[in-house]
C-alpha cells in the first residue's frame, strides 16, 4: 500500500508501469476494486480519461501519457522528501536548535551535548547563546536552556547538569598582598572585577548564609560583560572575580585560583532544558531528551 498518502498518483504510475490493474493492485497492496475506484475518482476530478481499458488490455490515453510524464518525477520527489522526514522519526538525524545563555551552555556542552553528538553523529546541534530570554517557539528553537526559576510555566523542564553554585576567586599572587575576605562586606575593601549584565545593569554579587541573603555592589578597576574575559583579569592578578563555579573549577583545582567565601555561596537553582508539549517529535529530539533525563538521575 502507498505509504505517504499518494495513493491515486501511485496507482496511475503503477498501472502504467505494469500494464495491468491486477498487477498494479498486487504491487500496491490494494484490491483491484479499490484501485479501479481510485482511478475513477481521479479521472472524475480531472475530467479526462487516463486509461483505455478492456477486459484484456490497458493502455494510456494521450492525456494519460502526458499526465504520467509530468507527475512521475514529482511523485518520486515527494516520496523521497517524505521518506527523509520519516527517517528522522526512526534514526536520530537532522538539526536541533537550542537557545541558551553562555554560562549554562558551557556547563552542559561537554557532559551532555558533545556526548550526545558522539552517540548520534547524524545529528547537528545549532547552539545559540544570548543573555536575553527568548520565546523559543516564536524564534524557531527546539529547546531552551535556563535556570529552573526562569523557565516559562507552560514548558516541560528537565533538570540537567550537576549541582551549581557561584564561586568567589582570585589568584594566589593577589592574596599574597591582600587579606582574604571572610564575609561579603569585606569585598568592599578589595579590587573586584565588575560584571555588566545583558540589560546594561551592573551585577551585584549575591551571597547567602543561614538563610540570610546579602548583596554586595563591589568596586574595582575594570568592568566586563563576559566570564571568559573576567577569568583572564583574575589570572592576571587584577582582583577578585565572581563566577559560576563550573567556569573556574579547573583553575581552582590546578591552583591557579584560590576560592574564598565558599560558605557564603550555597547551591542555586539547577539548569533545565525546556520545551513545549509536542506531537511526533523527531528521533533526534527524543534521543536528546532521553539522554538529558538519564544525566539528571
Amino acid at each position: 500500500m502507498s505509504k505517504h498518502g499518494l495513493v491515486e498518483f501511485d496507482a496511475v504510475l503503477a498501472i502504467a508501469r505494469r500494464g495491468s490493474f491486477r498487477a498494479a493492485a498486487l504491487e500496491l497492496g490494494l484490491s483491484t476494486t479499490a484501485l479501479s475506484n481510485a482511478i475513477a475518482k481521479l479521472e472524475g476530478r480531472l475530467g479526462v480519461r487516463l486509461f483505455n481499458r478492456t477486459t484484456r488490455s490497458v493502455s494510456l490515453t494521450d492525456a494519460g501519457r502526458n499526465f504520467v510524464e509530468q507527475v512521475g518525477p514529482a511523485v518520486s520527489t515527494l516520496h523521497e522528501a517524505m521518506g527523509a522526514a520519516r527517517s528522522q522519526q526512526e534514526t536520530p538525524s537532522g538539526t536541533l536548535r537550542i537557545n541558551a545563555f553562555a554560562t549554562g551552555a558551557r556547563e552542559i556542552l561537554s557532559p551532555l551535548l558533545l556526548k550526545f553528538l558522539r552517540h548520534y553523529p547524524k545529528v547537528h546541534i545549532d547552539l545559540v547563546t544570548e543573555g536575553r530570554i527568548v520565546d523559543i517557539v516564536a524564534e524557531g528553537f527546539d529547546l531552551g536552556l535556563r535556570t529552573a526559576n526562569l523557565v516559562p510555566t507552560d514548558m516541560i523542564a528537565i533538570p540537567v547538569g550537576p549541582p551549581r553554585s557561584f564561586a568567589v576567586v582570585a589568584s594566589p599572587s593577589y592574596f599574597k598582598v591582600n587579606d582574604k575576605p571572610r564575609t561579603p562586606p569585606d569585598l568592599l575593601r578589595h579590587s573586584c572585577i565588575r560584571v555588566r549584565l545583558p540589560n546594561g545593569a551592573l551585577h551585584r554579587w549575591h551571597f547567602e548564609k543561614n538563610g540570610q541573603p546579602v548583596q554586595i555592589d563591589v568596586a574595582g578597576p575594570i568592568t566586563l560583560d563576559e566570564a571568559s574575559l573576567a577569568r583572564i583579569a583574575v589570572l592576571n592578578d587584577v582582583g577578585i572575580g565572581y563566577f559560576m563555579e563550573a567556569d573556574v573549577r579547573e583553575d581552582v583545582q590546578a591552583g591557579r585560583m584560590v576560592r574564598v567565601l565558599e560558605d557564603w555561596t550555597p547551591p542555586i537553582a539547577p539548569l533545565c532544558l525546556y520545551y513545549p508539549t509536542r506531537r511526533n517529535p523527531s528521533a533526534a529530539f527524543k534521543a536528546l531528551i532521553d539522554m538529558a533525563r538519564r544525566s539528571s538521575e
